[in-house]
């Protein structure tokens, strides 16, 4: 590969990690390519974007950025795909769901590292921890029904109250008939 074309790869892997905020860092080593299109197809699905990268040229980039990815460099063997997402739990489910189908004892893709809500997550036993990550829509959804839960108790003690008067009411109509 010729030297500009690797400077050009470098500098669009940059822009790529500007633009996506989290990023899981997968070892592919050994995927064939009917797997191999299987993840396409499910990255796609989760609408995050996966790209098969030379570890030295994903090296460069990230020495190129504004954030200190050194706690990423010794991930960087073997074969490595990125997964870049905007929700950071996104990819960790992907990869449990995606392994799950796998025939026993094949971990093929593991994950190897992850940058998720501005933090690192090295090493594959680091997945579970990723997947219990919330997301904003998440987050959103557990505030709102915090919010609703006490207005719930005040309206459904309300209409209870509604209710025992309405029946007192309704048993002395009838004695006095």
């Amino acid at each position: 590969m010729r030297k500009e074309d690797k400077a050009l790869i470098i500098e669009k892997l940059g822009e790529t990690l500007k633009t996506f905020p989290h990023f899981y860092l997968v070892d592919v080593t050994g995927m064939n390519a009917a797997r191999t299109s299987a993840m396409r197809r499910q990255c796609f699905k989760n609408e995050v974007k996966m790209v098969v990268v030379k570890n030295t040229l994903l090296h460069k980039a990230f020495e190129a950025s504004e954030i200190d990815y050194s706690p990423l460099y010794d991930t960087l063997k073997g074969t490595t795909a990125v997964i870049f997402t905007n929700v950071a739990n996104a990819p960790a489910k992907m990869l449990k769901d995606f392994n799950a189908k796998n025939p026993k004892g094949v971990t093929i893709p593991e994950l190897k590292a992850a940058y998720a809500e501005e933090s690192f997550y090295v090493g594959a036993d680091q997945l579970e921890a990723l997947v219990a990550i919330k997301s904003k829509n998440e987050l959103i959804a557990d505030v709102v029904a915090m919010l609703q839960s006490p207005i719930q108790g005040v309206l459904s003690a309300i209409e209870s109250g509604a209710a025992t008067i309405h029946g007192v009411l309704e048993t002395l109509a009838e004695k006095g008939e």
